[in-house]
């Protein structure tokens, strides 16, 4: 009987018949691969022959313990774990390169290797030697953390066996390669034997796995997608290199929040938690100057405030700029078509760049009135009061929509000193944080109270 061959894309996951060089489903080029199975089993009259084990069946009402959880000390690194570490969890961390993933899970194995585990860290990218040196400058050379260098599979496993740690750190699993697979080591086809095979460790003997996982220049985790779908939870290790805030995001946790941040600062001494970020990305913020807007955003379940900022500015180019960092260009490009739609405010023949200041990245919606304030703020040249704080989201008929968990962000920004909210109207009553509420129906009365235009 002839092998049956199975093509999958890197890139969006979609299966094919056969090997081309262009994906149909996402249109990426060079991203198709062959699947190699990870075993064979059993066939169709093994099947009919020998029956199979009843599986024991449970109703809704079923009460279990939650799984119990070992944190590590580091406020922010078990905050976005769920409240720490679970028992036979396997956990993803993505991120840029030189972002200082490798130093953030060399601290947290050091705080769960004193908290009581037994950690044993595996690197495939560096001699045990540089990962000392790293320790050493981090002060963590006395911390009972157990090191190996290797990428062969089997040997990984044969140690892991033996050794019976409770939490293992596989630095990177594109290093990694299983004899048994027959390509390349970082191929689709060894990434998703080696996360398969480690994965099944890790609910076989009860220990905890986080591996690393390089990124595309698109920013999503390199490899087969199937990964993220075998891991319990994915992590996020992003922020910019020229600023010293990183941000740890959770964008899947079976034992947790999902979309919930950790806050770190990178210092000479390896990253320390940053306890109250709005504080901090607020700290460089000056006299409120025109094109800066104060943003009451939620990641996860905490409020962060950030400043927004904008730059309008004639182009002799004759097509204008669309320049935007931290915050989607799409709805962008969005803001500034109701803008001239629904108030006539036209931005043709001018240059516009937004950026989130301190490197956060925004996603949620509630950030539209923020932006389109900024946007307004640079173009007519003129600063919004100061300590105000503006979020909701705006509609494409240009309505303003309220947006969700009001009362958090208002506390937030209550604790911080702001004394005035620009919020849209409606939404579900609640507290406002002792601030005084503007409270707005739609973009063009916006426009008209806060900058005398309409």
């Amino acid at each position: 009987m002839a092998k049956t061959r199975t093509y999958s894309c890197a890139a969006c996951g979609a299966t094919h018949a056969k090997w081309s060089g262009r994906c149909d489903a996402c249109g990426a080029w060079n991203t198709i691969h062959e699947e190699a199975p990870l075993s064979q089993g059993p066939g169709r009259q093994a099947l009919g022959a020998a029956r199979g084990t009843a599986l024991p069946l449970t109703d809704l009402k079923t009460h279990e313990m939650p799984p119990p959880r070992t944190a590590c000390g580091v406020a922010e690194f078990d905050r976005v774990l769920g409240g720490g570490l679970v028992p036979a969890s396997a956990v993803l961390v993505g991120g840029d390169p030189g972002i200082g993933k490798s130093t953030l899970l060399l601290q947290a194995a050091a705080h769960f290797a004193q908290a009581g585990l037994r950690v044993l860290y595996v690197s495939g990218e560096e001699a045990s030697a540089q990962v000392r040196m790293r320790a050493q400058r981090l002060g963590l050379e006395q911390a009972p953390v157990q090191l190996a260098a290797a990428t062969a599979l089997r040997d990984i496993l044969t140690t892991l066996e033996a050794e019976r740690p409770d939490l293992v750190v596989i630095d990177s699993i594109q290093t990694v390669w299983a004899d048994t697979v027959d390509s390349a080591p970082g191929s689709v086809a060894q990434v998703r034997a080696a996360a398969h095979e480690l994965t099944s460790f890790a609910k076989r003997r009860g220990a905890s796995v986080i591996m690393v996982g390089h990124v595309t220049k698109e920013g999503q985790i390199a490899g087969p997608r199937v990964v993220e779908h075998m891991v319990d939870t994915v992590l996020y290790f992003e922020g910019e290199r020229g600023h010293q805030f990183r941000i740890l995001r959770s964008v899947k946790n079976r034992f947790g929040p999902a979309d919930e941040i950790g806050v770190f600062e990178m210092t000479g001494g390896g990253l320390a938690e940053v306890t109250n970020p709005s504080e901090l990305f607020l700290s460089g913020r000056g006299d409120p100057a025109p094109g800066s807007v104060v943003y009451a955003g939620i990641e996860g379940t905490r409020p962060v405030l950030v400043e927004l900022q904008a730059l309008v500015a004639p182009t002799p180019l004759a097509q204008p700029r669309r320049a935007v960092v931290g915050w989607d260009g799409a709805r962008l490009a969005m803001i500034l078509a109701v803008l001239e739609a629904r108030c006539g405010i036209p931005f043709a023949g001018l240059d516009v760049y937004l950026n989130v200041a301190g490197g956060m990245k925004i996603s949620e919606p509630a950030a539209d009135l923020a932006a389109a304030a900024a946007l307004l703020s640079a173009r007519e040249d003129s600063a919004l009061p100061p300590e105000t704080v503006v979020f909701g989201e705006i509609s494409l008929s240009g309505a303003l929509r309220p947006a969700a968990q009001t009362e958090n962000r208002l506390k937030e920004a209550g604790k911080l000193g702001f004394t005035t909210a620009i919020v849209p109207s409606g939404g579900k009553p609640g507290g406002n944080g002792g601030l005084t509420l503007n409270r707005l129906g739609d973009l063009t009365a916006f426009v008209g109270e806060v900058f005398g235009a309409g």
